[in-house]
């Protein structure tokens, strides 16, 4: 999934999804902005421009489908939570660029 998970209605219900279409010993790459957990550490740049979009299009979009609105800057913490709730058990950070997180779960 490519800068997707946090605009969901249901994210758990995504991630379930994917876990039970995906192989035992597969792998779900997830791409997502780069954010801190603390918010005080995404007041640069790149930040504030996540923060812009995600309060016009990714907040609004979860919240229409009563979504918890996570938001482009969920955070690493937070996007683990939502995989871990939808059945995986490996969570990882595979990459990351200056914009984005490549984050691996496994069954």
């Amino acid at each position: 999934m490519f800068d997707c998970l946090h605009d969901m209605g249901d994210p758990v219900g995504a991630a379930r999804h994917v876990r039970q279409t995906i192989a035992p010993d597969g792998t779900w790459m997830i791409v997502e902005p780069v954010a801190s957990d603390r918010a005080a550490e995404n007041h640069n740049p790149v930040g504030r421009v996540y923060y812009a979009v995600s309060t016009l299009l990714c907040v609004p979009h979860s919240l229409a489908y009563h979504g918890p609105a996570l938001g482009a800057q969920a955070g690493e913490a937070r996007l683990h939570k939502v995989v871990e709730a939808g059945g995986f058990t490996r969570f990882r950070r595979a990459a990351e660029t200056p914009f984005n997180f490549v984050l691996e779960a496994r069954p």
